[in-house]
């Protein structure tokens, strides 16, 4: 390990730069001028909108996450995942200093979970998320397949069909941004703009759906996601640059997708 990680990995300075994250973020979130659109609700009506589905399951894309604690209310109580690689231990301290309960556990999508040792600490956060949205808290999960930009993975469909409740996707974006080259293109908003808070109507997969119907909602998500996107990127004046990274475009939606199963 080179001396440049070993002192990012220092715990003390890994909590004064989660700290400092925090406090940066706070400044983005009161320095920009925000507009909140959720659903389907009237202008004005985004609170009671809010209410009527929570605890839900707010589907977002990987580089578009820093932001996203933006969109909760100070009532609301909202948990995530993150890795427990060291690296993710900034984002957890600046997460929980924004009042985000986070859960750490291994990743094991998109790998052989009879042979990798990692699947049982993906099973543990899928139980850890269940719990959570059992207990009323609302659960912000990052939805892409590891490593590939804006493709939906099944892991978020899965979180739906087990615990009963929707997946809203959502959007945080504001004017001002720094656009980084990562895998997932990940932005970060700049302080004194505009920005956008745009929500999704809820998503409910059924306690039954496998196969090609699975498959279909799981576009379906995937569509949806990069319209909401689309649409906040669009009532702050920007283009979604990081939409030209994506696959080629999901298919419609299935009637049922609306329906509480």
């Amino acid at each position: 390990m080179s001396l440049g990680k070993r002192f990012l990995r220092h715990p003390l300075v890994q909590r004064g730069l989660g700290r400092l994250a925090a406090s940066y973020l706070r400044l983005v979130q009161r320095t920009n001028r925000f507009e909140i659109h959720a659903g389907s609700a009237p202008q004005g009506g985004v609170d009671a909108w809010m209410d009527a589905h929570i605890p839900l399951i707010a589907g977002m894309w990987h580089g578009q996450h820093i932001m996203m604690p933006f969109m909760s209310r100070p009532k609301d109580r909202v948990a995530t995942i993150i890795s427990k690689n060291p690296d993710g231990n900034i984002n957890t301290i600046a997460l929980e200093h924004l009042g985000v309960r986070v859960m750490r556990a291994s990743g094991a999508r998109g790998r052989n979970r009879a042979t990798d040792h990692r699947a049982k600490g993906g099973a543990e956060g899928l139980r850890g998320m269940l719990r959570a949205l059992k207990d009323g808290e609302s659960v912000a999960f990052s939805a892409d397949v590891p490593k590939i930009s804006r493709r939906c993975d099944a892991g978020i469909l899965t979180l739906a069909r087990l615990s009963g409740r929707p997946i809203v996707p959502a959007a945080v974006v504001t004017s001002r941004h720094l656009r980084f080259g990562s895998w997932d293109r990940a932005c970060l908003g700049l302080p004194f703009g505009r920005g956008a808070i745009v929500l999704g109507d809820p998503i409910y997969v059924p306690r039954d759906s496998e196969g090609d119907a699975f498959e279909t909602l799981r576009r379906f998500v995937e569509a949806e996601m990069n319209r909401v996107h689309a649409r906040a990127y669009a009532l702050v004046g920007r283009a979604d640059r990081a939409a030209l990274y994506r696959d080629p475009a999901p298919t419609a939606a299935p009637a049922s997708v609306g329906d509480v199963a």
